[in-house]
């Protein structure tokens, strides 16, 4: 019998499957809560849904081909989900004004998420996306 932590850990694995590394934006639509909240969305980014949206789909996707999230470690936990993952690509466009370098890149992240009747309401995340972003500034 599967318990609530292991459904939300699939959720979770869905919008990182689906959401992010495939760019569905049905996906996201579906998973992304309409009142979800960016608790960690960067300075001038849109903190709700639509961020996530303008983030997966017109910064991550254009900047990165082959794009694929590779999922180490998950911990459930009540109604929250935190995943240590890597999101890994090849540097082929713009990415928030760095011309493309055609070098692979990996970004660490570690999410937590919280989950509401099956869908994302709230996330506070870390990423190394900022030094990633330096490496390739200086190739």
């Amino acid at each position: 019998m599967s318990t609530q932590s292991e459904e939300n850990k699939a959720i979770i694995r869905r919008y990182n499957h689906e959401g992010i590394a495939q760019g569905n934006a049905t996906a996201l639509n579906a998973l992304l809560a309409p009142n979800f909240i960016n608790r960690t969305a960067p300075a001038g980014m849109d903190a709700g849904r639509d961020g996530m949206f303008y983030f997966f789909l017109h910064i991550l996707h254009p900047a990165f081909s082959g794009l694929h999230v590779e999922i180490y470690d998950q911990v459930a936990e009540a109604d929250k989900v935190t995943t240590r993952k890597a999101i890994t690509g090849i540097h082929t466009g713009e990415l928030l004004g760095l011309a493309p370098t055609q070098k692979p890149v990996v970004i660490e992240v570690i999410d937590i998420f919280r989950l509401q009747e099956g869908r994302l309401v709230e996330h506070w995340g870390l990423t190394t996306l900022p030094a990633v972003m330096a490496q390739l500034a200086m190739l």
